[in-house]
């Protein structure tokens, strides 16, 4: 009868080794896959398994925290295949992970207020993205606030998208105070998230007709709190934006119709130019219309604190840094 006691606890502590050896396995975020992938770019880049090892532990830490890694994994296969440093990817992979440990903390926060979980990994990713842009940990805590004052149920993926197309309409100088506004009323109505991504990119497209006030937020949070989803918002034959697209519109087809007297007129007039004439012609069309001034877009990784964005294009949720 005493071997009894001695076997339980042997049996015990073999079934604790066991969970020791196969958590790490469990908890591994990196397939075999991505692994051979990550190996495959570093060696066409001269880097030795060595250099390569911060980064895969990165990852793995984060995943060990149950965040979700595929953009940090994506983020390391960008960086090595265009030949970026591994010092350099290592301190990107850092903020991306504060920023991840920050949306984790308010998500939480909102979730003891009545937020309820949903779809945990998006939202992670959304509200990362959204603090990465520029919202903030108060704006969120304010608009949490705001959407349980609605009868509908609110889930942390619509907060997140909330929080990021909040980030996205300040990008457009619209005051937190209004975009805050706009949203809250958005969620408590039942919007889904990507119905308040729409409305924030739309607002975003249109600032310069809410800057000027040929379009009003006030009226749009009234529209939406009447019930009207973000597809029908901005219809040419609904009211308050509607003036504003009608003269858009109307600008567009006094500019069509320009443009197809000058051309008529450049047809007519061809004959009566010699081939030098032509030429000079059609380089001055080319100078005027078709070389727009563009500037070059920067290497993201020139400035590694801003994360990819799906929607400007965002590619972080790509899930997707998107964009908006």
């Amino acid at each position: 009868m005493k071997g009894i006691p001695y076997l339980i606890r042997l049996l015990g502590v073999a079934g604790v080794l066991g969970v020791l050896i196969v958590a790490p396995a469990l908890a591994e975020p990196l397939s075999v896959q991505d692994r051979d992938e990550i190996v495959r770019l570093g060696s066409a880049q001269g880097r030795s398994a060595r250099d390569l090892d911060p980064l895969l532990e990165q990852v793995n830490k984060v995943g060990e925290k149950g965040f979700p890694t595929e953009s940090m994994v994506n983020k390391v296969k960008e960086g090595l295949a265009k030949g970026v440093e591994p010092q350099r990817i290592d301190q990107v992979l850092r903020q991306m992970t504060e920023r991840l440990e920050s949306a984790h903390e308010v998500l939480e926060e909102a979730k003891a207020r009545g937020i309820t979980e949903g779809n945990r990994q998006r939202a992670l990713e959304t509200m990362a993205e959204a603090l990465a842009r520029g919202a903030t940990k108060e704006e969120v805590r304010e608009l949490s606030r705001m959407s349980l004052e609605g009868k509908q149920k609110v889930t942390q993926d619509v907060l997140a998208a909330g929080a990021k197309g909040l980030a996205v309409m300040k990008e457009a100088n619209v005051s937190t105070k209004d975009g805050a506004a706009l949203l809250g009323e958005g969620i408590r109505q039942g919007y889904r998230a990507n119905e308040l991504l729409d409305l924030s990119r739309e607002v975003k497209r249109r600032g310069s007709d809410f800057q000027q006030g040929r379009v009003s937020l006030q009226q749009l949070r009234e529209r939406i709190g009447r019930g009207e989803k973000s597809d029908r918002l901005f219809r040419d034959d609904r009211s308050g934006s509607g003036s504003g697209d009608r003269r858009d519109r109307g600008d567009r087809d006094r500019s069509e119709r320009d443009r197809s007297e000058r051309d008529r007129a450049e047809r007519d007039g061809r004959a009566d130019h010699d081939d030098r004439g032509d030429r000079k012609l059609q380089q001055e069309r080319y100078e005027r219309i078709d070389r727009p001034d563009r500037s070059e877009r920067a290497d993201r990784f020139d400035r590694p604190e801003r994360l990819e964005r799906p929607d400007r294009p965002e590619r972080f949720d790509r899930s997707g840094r998107g964009r908006d």
